[in-house]
């Protein structure tokens, strides 16, 4: 949306118009980025929905990366664990503060950290060792042993692996105004319950599909009180969270089957289309 608002200025509208003619295919996302490209002056026949390839979640990774997981499963044990994933600065605060209360009903849970850039993991480690609390940071492969409850993630290209990890996934990017959310379908097809902010900008329409298929696959908190109190939840109720887990899962397959091969068969008939046009 803000994207569309901003080309549709008086400006930039020539100059996107102008550009968005001169392609062949356009696959939006969803029916209302088909609409906002038709606004924008695409030709209404180049646009073929497929499906957004956002669902499309692949698990490739070297022998080593899937060892260092799965020696990090090792390490939580049997512990109580949670994940703030894709945090924007400013919003530690909200998941520290989640952090410190959770920590007095389950004095052993590990609060896992990742934020959007790793220099901002950094910055959070550094922060709480000066606070005098104990810190494992993923850099320096230093490991969650007892007596350390926040693990920080300050490295790029593992988060969807990392959801294998935790049963809950809170995805950042969405309790500040002004963020546009992240993509929560990772952490829906790795089994976790999902919660996010209000403030999910052009993901919207994925939290609105991913709720019509199951009111349970995705909740929306609107800040650090709902936020714990729905973690706390999750964590005393066994069979709430297996709802949850289950829910958001179920809609993810729901919402991702088929989508490569949609696209590819767009792009073979379209392809194909242009071979016949071009031999005549």
């Amino acid at each position: 949306m803000k994207s569309f608002k901003l080309w549709s200025a008086p400006v930039l509208f020539p100059l996107i118009s102008l550009l968005l003619s001169k392609f062949s295919l356009i696959i939006p996302l969803s029916s209302m980025q088909a609409i906002h490209f038709q606004l924008l002056q695409a030709p209404p026949f180049i646009i073929n929905f497929a499906g957004d390839l956002k669902y499309v979640v692949e698990y490739d990774a070297s022998k080593e990366q899937f060892r260092s997981i799965d020696d990090l499963k090792v390490q939580l044990g049997h512990r109580k664990v949670w994940m703030a994933s894709s945090i924007h600065r400013g919003e530690e605060e909200v998941m520290l503060g989640v952090h410190k209360v959770l920590k007095q009903v389950y004095p052993d849970l590990v609060t896992i950290i990742v934020p959007r850039y790793p220099q901002h993991g950094k910055d959070i480690a550094q922060k709480l060792q000066k606070e005098g609390q104990h810190v494992a940071l993923r850099s320096q492969h230093q490991r969650i042993v007892p007596g350390r409850n926040i693990y920080v993630v300050d490295t790029l290209g593992e988060l969807r692996h990392l959801y294998r990890l935790t049963p809950v996934a809170v995805i950042g990017g969405s309790f500040i105004p002004g963020l546009a959310g992240h993509n929560i379908s990772e952490a829906a097809a790795a089994g976790c319950a999902v919660l996010t902010g209000y403030h999910v900008g052009h993901f919207s329409h994925m939290l609105r599909e991913m709720q019509r298929l199951n009111p349970l696959s995705v909740l929306q908190v609107p800040g650090k009180l709902e936020l714990e109190e729905a973690i706390l939840k999750f964590l005393s109720d066994g069979k709430v969270l297996e709802a949850r887990q289950t829910a958001s899962k179920q809609a993810f397959h729901a919402l991702s089957n088929g989508i490569i091969a949609n696209a590819w068969n767009v792009l073979y008939f379209h392809v194909l289309k242009q071979a016949l046009l071009k031999g005549r």
